[in-house]
């Protein structure tokens, strides 16, 4: 946080102090918790298949990746699946067709500002005969991966490589 944060937001001043999440200001006595953000991940099935999404951009662009996103406020983790879904694949699915998987906590640095998030990911079969359309300024393309062939180095992010080697484990 330090090298995105040179003031501090409530009184300007330079006299600043960052300590793992918290950012001090020793000036106005201003205190900012940065706290971890919720995100969710979605394990999409087809047969012996993974979908996976390709980056479109930074953190991580051109790197595998599985639909999800960032909780938005009022919103049920499920319901950031359904919303995701949508706006990424144009796929629809009720919040019932999710079943939680594990949590992972993860590292996402973006536009220089590094936010740390508790990753939530669920899981689902893909619906039969669902036509996707994507949301080309975040996902160049999407991959239909066996699960012999998945290479966990190709996930851009490691709390989805864990996530999906856990998986793997689990559910062949």
């Amino acid at each position: 946080m330090s090298k995105s944060f040179h003031y501090c937001p409530n009184c300007s001043s330079q006299n600043i102090e960052f300590n793992f999440r918290k950012l001090s200001c020793k000036d106005c006595e201003m205190v900012y918790y940065q706290n971890v953000a919720t995100a969710t991940a979605v394990i999409l099935r087809r047969k012996d298949e993974i979908l996976f999404t390709v980056r479109n951009k930074e953190p991580q662009k051109g790197k595998l990746d599985l639909p999800g996103g960032f909780t938005d406020p009022n919103e049920t983790a499920e319901q950031t699946c359904q919303r995701e879904l949508k706006e990424e694949l144009n796929l629809e699915l009720n919040v019932s067709e999710f079943k939680y998987l594990m949590s992972q906590p993860n590292d996402y640095e973006y536009k220089t500002i590094p936010y740390k998030t508790c990753d939530l990911i669920f899981e689902s079969n893909f619906p039969e005969n669902a036509e996707l359309k994507l949301e080309l300024e975040e996902i160049v393309e999407v991959k239909w991966i066996k699960l012999s062939e998945i290479k966990l180095e190709e996930i851009g992010f490691e709390s989805l490589r864990n996530a999906v080697s856990f998986y793997l484990e689990n559910h062949n």
